[in-house]
């Protein structure tokens, strides 16, 4: 599409899932599959096998083999720091970065652990970077898995277990990306603890996830309603060792509506919902007697194996397979695990409904959801058009997911089953459900009492694999426990509170003063009580409040910098104080007044293109409101002037024509532009010492294939994602990193006149919003 042979018959596309992700931690973007396969010698296998097949028992060969490996008291999983490293964090002054030569501090075999594959590698820590070396065979010239960092890049880094055993690390960029390492056992923390000396200003060196929850203030921004239940159940998630980098540690969600079959959903009625205080295995109660009969009755002769109320997990490997089999690379992992064939079809993910049915109906069957059931609308279409074989008795054929009937699509699905985990009913007992996943209920008498215990080796710290000698039986135990399913990290010993109610938040913010009332509450008395002149009756063309970068979304600051640029050129820095009840007009207002003052007024340098309208596309800010970049030079320059000197501090001329338009990511590590030339740029934004300077010389991609002025952009690189909408009345998405092209969408136009785009946006959640207009015409 959009080179030189487009016209030439297309093959279908095929998609898969990428492995980047927004804020919320959704996966929600899908890149093209080069590579796809239909699998169909997976369903010949299945077809020609039969259905009767018996699966070998394997949860009394795991009963076997376990006795050898199980620990008698757990500990947490505790790090202390060794005494010489807290030297090292004293000498590396911020100031002598830049001079210092880049030394070697640490080298270390690993492997990087991705749901797909184990690359056996090297980590190379130095004072200013970190190394990855793909060390696998497999590593052809040019494709593999080596990556460098800036040490100034990491966001977190979390104390993992891979395999049971507490050896790994899994660390968290800016830009959204996560890497999941596996050590030696004795390694890891020496690892843990360099990073953190080197790199101690933003990440909170916390010795275990109940230390780390704690610290986050996390809870109680969410009984205030400061956070939605999905971005608190995710960061739960992430705190208590869940990962999407390991099936057998991913993510676990709960069920929380029981109505599949009405008409419409109605989400004021309690009775559509599952009850959240009891685990999905007795949600019916009909189970219950069942599943207590079966932990009163259990006796180990060998007084080794503890009572349980389950034999199997909510959450195992096979379970997210089972969820996500439609889609790429979880089709291929679950023919994997299935030795090379689909599993039979009565036994797939085909219908909504008739899950929770089985779930009611069977009190083996513990399988909570995961979070794309919020968010990932794809996963219930079998886009790929897999053969997944047809029903035993009716002889229907699995193809897409059947939906609730309150669904009219997958999106719609999705939206509706969002909603819910938002609503009033779930916010007032999703505690409930962090007790027994997260919370005090997981464990001890209280889990006995919740009908919440499962087989003992899921819990952490109860087996050492290390114990047994034998490769090969530890291999075996390994891969069996890895199917089984585990248990997250305990987060909390006492109950959970509850959440406020909406109407509580709002009294509790009338009574107290200093806080700012919430808009979208008190939409109905808006009003404008003041109007500011700014600069003399020229008009305004770009306002921007910069976001302050704040690391992370756990602590935000509040902005008070406003950016202006007249139509004259004029720069204006103006600022307020933050909202306080107890100033009578409630807002104080700074306006900056070098911008009316012919004396000390901050130009930008350098006239506009002749004949080219100024509008707020030409300029973007710095977060931190100090840089400001320009386009529609007369030179074709990209231009970036101070805002603190008002003077010109870089200059870049690589288009051939006039910049028409530049955005700059949310994370502020990339800034794009675009060009009467029909490319777009992409340029890093330079730090030093985490504070942004200017752009890198060179552009880090150019990307082509419109054949028109470019006159919109946008760009996230969380999404690993730019957008750019053309003269030409289309929009072309591609990737940030390699510059890839990915699809051209084109806006619908029932005119024969020219359609543009003259504006776009692209939201957290990767929707793009396109702004048309015919040439010539309004909007």
């Amino acid at each position: 599409e959009r080179g030189p042979w487009a016209e030439m018959k297309h093959h279908p596309v095929h998609w898969k899932l990428s492995n980047v992700e927004n804020f919320s931690r959704m996966k929600l973007k899908l890149v093209q599959n080069y590579n796809f396969s239909s699998h169909q010698d997976a369903s010949d296998l299945r077809d020609n096998l039969g259905v009767h097949q018996a699966q070998p028992s394997s949860e009394s060969l795991l009963l076997e083999v376990v006795k050898q490996v199980k620990v008698s008291d757990l500990e947490d999983d505790i790090l202390e720091l060794p005494e010489e490293d807290t030297a090292v964090s004293s000498n590396l002054d911020e100031k002598n970065e830049q001079s210092q030569k880049e030394k070697l501090i640490l080298s270390e075999d690993c492997e990087l652990i991705t749901v797909i594959d184990v690359i056996p590698g090297r980590l190379e820590i130095t004072t200013q970077h970190i190394y990855f070396f793909d060390g696998s065979i497999e590593k052809e010239e040019g494709v593999g898995f080596d990556f460098k960092w800036h040490l100034s890049q990491i966001r977190e880094i979390h104390l993992r277990r891979y395999n049971l055993r507490r050896s790994a690390l899994e660390i968290f960029l800016t830009d959204q990306t996560n890497y999941f390492l596996n050590f030696n056992k004795e390694v890891r923390n020496k690892v843990y603890s360099r990073i953190l000396s080197l790199r101690s200003p933003n990440i909170s060196g916390t010795r275990s996830p109940q230390e780390l929850f704690k610290a986050s203030g996390l809870m109680q921004k969410w009984v205030n309603r400061e956070i939605s239940n999905f971005d608190y159940l995710i960061q739960l998630n992430t705190m208590a060792g869940r990962t999407y980098n390991d099936l057998a540690q991913y993510p676990v969600f709960p069920w929380i509506l029981r109505d599949y079959t009405s008409e419409e959903l109605d989400l004021n009625n309690p009775a559509v919902f599952r009850d959240l205080s009891k685990p999905i295995g007795v949600v019916n109660e009909k189970n219950a007697k069942t599943v207590k009969e079966k932990y009163e009755n259990f006796e180990d002769p060998l007084g080794i194996i503890d009572k349980f109320h389950y034999g199997t997990h909510y959450s195992n490997a096979a379970g997210v397979m089972h969820y996500l089999i439609r889609v790429e690379p979880f089709t291929t992992l679950h023919i994997q695990l299935q030795s090379g064939r689909f599993d039979c079809a009565d036994r797939q993910f085909h219908s909504i409904p008739a899950t929770w049915q089985a779930l009611m109906d069977n009190p083996n069957d513990v399988k909570e959801l995961i979070p794309e059931f919020f968010y990932f609308p794809e996963f219930l279409e079998n886009q790929n058009g897999f053969n997944l074989g047809q029903l035993q008795i009716s002889k229907e054929v699995v193809n897409d997911v059947v939906l609730p009937k309150w669904a009219h699509s997958p999106e719609d699905f999705i939206y509706k089953h969002r909603r819910a985990l938002e609503s009033e009913y779930v916010s007032a007992h999703l505690h409930e459900w962090i007790d027994l996943i997260f919370g005090y209920k997981q464990r001890g008498p209280a889990a006995v009492e919740a009908l919440n215990v499962f087989y003992y080796c899921t819990y952490e710290g109860a087996v050492d694999l290390d114990a047994l000698t034998d490769e090969k039986e530890r291999k075996a135990l390994e891969g069996m426990i890895n199917n089984f399913g585990q248990t997250p990290c305990q987060l909390l010993k006492e109950p959970h509170p509850q959440r406020l109610s909406a109407e509580e938040v709002v009294q509790r913010l009338t009574k107290s003063d200093t806080s700012t009332l919430n808009l979208f509450q008190h939409l109905t008395e808006l009003k404008s009580f003041f109007i500011e002149g700014i600069s003399d009756g020229v008009p305004i063309v770009k306002a921007v409040v910069p976001r302050n970068q704040s690391r992370s979304f756990i602590s935000q600051g509040s902005p008070e910098i406003l950016v202006t640029a007249s139509l004259n050129c004029i720069i204006g820095t103006h600022g307020w104080l933050p909202y306080d009840k107890n100033i009578s007009n409630y807002f104080t207002f700074i306006r900056d007044t070098t911008v009316t003052n012919p004396k000390t007024q901050r130009n930008m340098s350098g006239p506009f293109a002749p004949g080219l309208e100024i509008t707020s596309k030409l300029f973007a800010v710095s977060h931190d409101a100090k840089l400001l970049f320009s386009g529609g030079h007369w030179d074709n320059s990209i231009r970036v002037t101070s805002l603190t000197k008002g003077k010109l501090i870089g200059q870049h001329i690589r288009h051939m024509d006039i910049v028409t338009c530049l955005a700059i990511d949310y994370c502020g590590i990339h800034l794009i532009s675009g060009s009467r030339d029909t490319t777009c740029m992409i340029w890093q934004i330079v730090h030093q010492g985490g504070v942004p300077v200017g752009l890198a010389p060179k552009p880090l991609q150019i990307l082509y294939g419109h054949t028109d002025e470019v006159s919109s952009v946008g760009i996230s690189t969380e999404l690993d994602m730019a957008v750019s909408g053309s003269r030409d009345g289309t929009v072309i998405v591609r990737t940030i990193r390699k510059g890839q092209y990915v699809r051209t969408l084109r806006p619908p136009c029932e005119s024969s006149l020219l359609l543009t785009v003259p504006n776009l946006a692209v939201s957290w959640e990767g929707h793009i919003v396109v702004h048309t207009s015919l040439e010539g015409k309004t909007t």
